[in-house]
């Protein structure tokens, strides 16, 4: 998955749909932003239909608070009714969906003291830091955790395997396939 600046999706249309599903039976659908041909094989670039959320747990005091990406199924499965009930608050639908939980509904209008900047440290490529809208927070077994909706949308790149099925761009295949996609779109806009 990767975060990209890229127009507000609502500003056109788009020409379908496609199902991703994930190694535990788990689906998120997307439209289809852009599909091009290269070397015989299909691509897509991908946008969920629900907007993506992340949840985040805070740690620390103070200056030294700290906000900690929660990741593990186990944590997530645990705090999931309850981020789900804080979210039905705001009429909003909180998803497991594949590679990424969704909420479905109508988010918030954007207020600048509710967004959070998010710095990714990598040494190996110059990421922008993420903007984050926050949705809501929490408490459960003492712990603050907060939901977050990134600014930028979240797009997926895949393929249609073998069988017929959409699947991921592993990491290695996007980086071969990569300059081509960005020449088609760039050639494209212009």
């Amino acid at each position: 998955m990767f975060s990209s600046s890229f127009p507000d999706e609502h500003d056109h249309e788009h020409s379908g749909t496609i199902s991703l599903t994930d190694d535990k039976g788990r689906s998120l659908e997307c439209y289809i932003e852009h599909s091009l041909e290269v070397d015989g094989q299909e691509y897509f670039l991908l946008l969920p239909v629900d907007s993506p959320v992340e949840i985040f747990a805070w740690q620390g005091d103070g200056e030294e608070e700290e906000a900690i990406l929660v990741e593990d199924d186990a944590t997530i499965d645990q705090i999931f009714t309850t981020a789900q009930a804080v979210l039905s608050e705001q009429n909003l639908i909180l998803k497991n969906t594949a590679y990424a939980l969704t909420v479905s509904g109508e988010l918030p209008p954007v207020e600048e003291s509710e967004l959070f900047t998010l710095e990714i440290e990598d040494e190996e490529s110059d990421l922008e830091p993420e903007q984050l809208q926050l949705l809501s927070s929490f408490y459960y077994e003492e712990q603050e955790y907060a939901i977050y909706t990134p600014l930028d949308p979240l797009l997926f790149f895949a393929r249609i395997s073998k069988s017929g099925k959409p699947e991921l761009l592993s990491p290695e295949e996007f980086r071969q396939v990569q300059p081509l996609l960005e020449e088609q779109l760039f050639n494209e806009v212009e």
